[in-house]
C-alpha cells in the first residue's frame, strides 16, 4: 500500500484496521483500476489563464481499457456539423475544420506509475497525428467511479483536465 493511503492504527486497534482496509480500496490507483469503460463527463482546457471547453458543455466520449492495457479514447463535441455531401472525404474546409477542432481519438497501450499517480499512454495512432508513436504521461486520480486526468500538453494547447465516469453495465 502506498504511504499516502496508510492510516495509523494507534490505540483504536481493530477499528482503525477496518478503516485502513476500507481506505486502501479508495486509494488504489493501478492499471487494473482503469480497466473497463468510461464515459466523458467534462473536458476543460486552460491556456494563458483562460478556460475553455473544447468539446462543449456536453461532450461525448468514451475510453475503454482492457485487462492487458490496450486502450481507445474518442472525445467529441455534441452536435458536430453534418457533411453536406454525405461523404466524409468531400467535406468543405469549414465542415472539416469544425469536425477536427471538435474531436480527438487515439489508441494504443497504457501503464500506470503508481508512485507518481501517472498514466503512461503509448499512443500508436491519433487523429492528432503529432501524437502518433509518442508516450504521454498524464496525472490521474480515481475516486469511486470518477476518473480525473490532467493532460499537461493538450492537443489544442494549454493544460486539459478531463473527468470520466465508469460506465454501468447494461
Amino acid at each position: 500500500m502506498r504511504e499516502a493511503c496508510k492510516l495509523p492504527i494507534g490505540t483504536l486497534g481493530m477499528l482503525c484496521l477496518g478503516v485502513v482496509l476500507l481506505g486502501s480500496a479508495a486509494c488504489a490507483q493501478t492499471a487494473k483500476d482503469l480497466a473497463g469503460t468510461w464515459t466523458l463527463v467534462s473536458a476543460v482546457t486552460e491556456q494563458g489563464g483562460t478556460k475553455t471547453e473544447p468539446y462543449g458543455p456536453n461532450p461525448k466520449g468514451i475510453m475503454t481499457v482492457d485487462a492487458n492495457g490496450h486502450y481507445v479514447i474518442a472525445a467529441m463535441r455534441a452536435g458536430l456539423p453534418k457533411v453536406a455531401s454525405n461523404n466524409r472525404t468531400t467535406g468543405t474546409p469549414a465542415e472539416n475544420a469544425a469536425i477536427v477542432a471538435g474531436s480527438i481519438a487515439h489508441f494504443g497501450t497504457l501503464s500506470v506509475n503508481e508512485a507518481e499517480k501517472v498514466i503512461i499512454f503509448k499512443i500508436e495512432t491519433a487523429t492528432f497525428s503529432n501524437w502518433d508513436g509518442t508516450q504521454q504521461r498524464w496525472e490521474f486520480t480515481i475516486t469511486g467511479d470518477v476518473l480525473q486526468i490532467t493532460v499537461p500538453t493538450a492537443s489544442g494547447g494549454g493544460t486539459a483536465t478531463t473527468v470520466w465516469r465508469r460506465a454501468k453495465s447494461a
